[in-house]
């Protein structure tokens, strides 16, 4: 069997939609954060593989699990990871949740309604960010405003890329509930262009994205880490931004994603924001005074 390095698409955490370990993380806390990435990344790649079967990309898993616990070094992704978390003396539960979510990806292609997606977010992306906060010595109390914003940013994904997952995986994320309440079925994503009630069905789910992130907003002012809590804020902007984008485009047809120029513009807003906030929040006779 070909090991799990070998079968890394090369996409890397500078590749990814939102940002990934960036400069605003502080330098000691970036190694076990990339750590986790290379490990994450593995597995994505492993359960989206174009020449694996289902049995052998659970095999996969399976085998970079037993690295991830020791009891196998076959992976290096597992024993880089393992070695980290041991440091800090962490579980390995964040990611050991998430290869549940990629045997999910390699064994459940359709979601029946929303509760059924969240309860995918719960393994696919809550975990990401619950482990960077354990990272940070964050407390577990702000988890729900993690899961919110996670989850939001996994649906985007599932929303910009409906039509490539459906076209090359045979996934489809969007709950069919909804789809039949438009009167489609999954064929529609396979079309070059999405029709009037395919984009209503679209903008509906976005909608409800969008409260994910009304819900994570005070997430960034809850983080203690003034430089891990800048990048949620940035994080939170480029994902408001794709939400609105995904309410007026055509993902079948249309370029979903942000240019770098975009990124950057966007992140900047986000963290003068952020900074505005907490600024404003120090100043309580200013703050009453602007309320009267």
């Amino acid at each position: 069997m070909v090991s799990a390095t070998e079968l890394r698409s090369g996409k890397g955490y500078r590749d990814e939609n939102f940002p990934v370990a960036s400069r605003l993380i502080h330098p000691r806390h970036r190694g076990i954060i990339l750590a986790f990435y290379n490990f994450v990344r593995t597995a994505d790649d492993i359960a989206d593989h174009a020449s694996l079967s289902p049995r052998e990309k659970l095999a996969h898993l399976d085998s970079l699990e037993r690295s991830l616990l020791g009891s196998s070094d076959t992976n290096r992704e597992g024993a880089v990871l393992r070695a980290k978390l041991r440091e800090r003396k962490f579980s390995p539960q964040h990611a050991q949740d998430l290869l549940q979510a990629f045997r999910l990806d390699v064994t459940k292609l359709r979601y029946g309604n929303w509760e059924e997606l969240i309860d995918y977010c719960r393994y696919s992306a809550m975990p990401v960010g619950r482990f960077v906060l354990d990272v940070h010595g964050e407390s577990r109390a702000i988890w729900p405003a993690n899961d919110a914003l996670c989850a939001a940013l996994q649906i985007i994904n599932h929303l910009q890329d409906c039509a490539a997952d459906y076209r090359n995986l045979d996934r489809v994320y969007l709950p069919l509930d909804r789809l039949a309440a438009a009167g489609l079925g999954v064929e529609a994503l396979g079309e070059p262009h999405a029709g009037p009630a395919l984009r209503a069905c679209l903008r509906e789910l976005a909608t409800r994205t969008g409260v994910l992130l009304q819900d994570s907003r005070p997430f960034a002012g809850q983080v203690v880490d003034a430089r891990l809590a800048l990048e949620i804020a940035v994080i939170q902007n480029l994902a408001e931004e794709l939400v609105e984008m995904l309410k007026r485009r055509d993902p079948l047809s249309e370029r979903v994603h942000l240019g770098k120029a975009s990124v950057v513009a966007l992140g900047a807003a986000g963290i003068a924001k952020h900074v505005f906030s907490r600024l404003f929040r120090r100043m309580p006779k200013f703050r009453k005074a602007s309320q009267q």
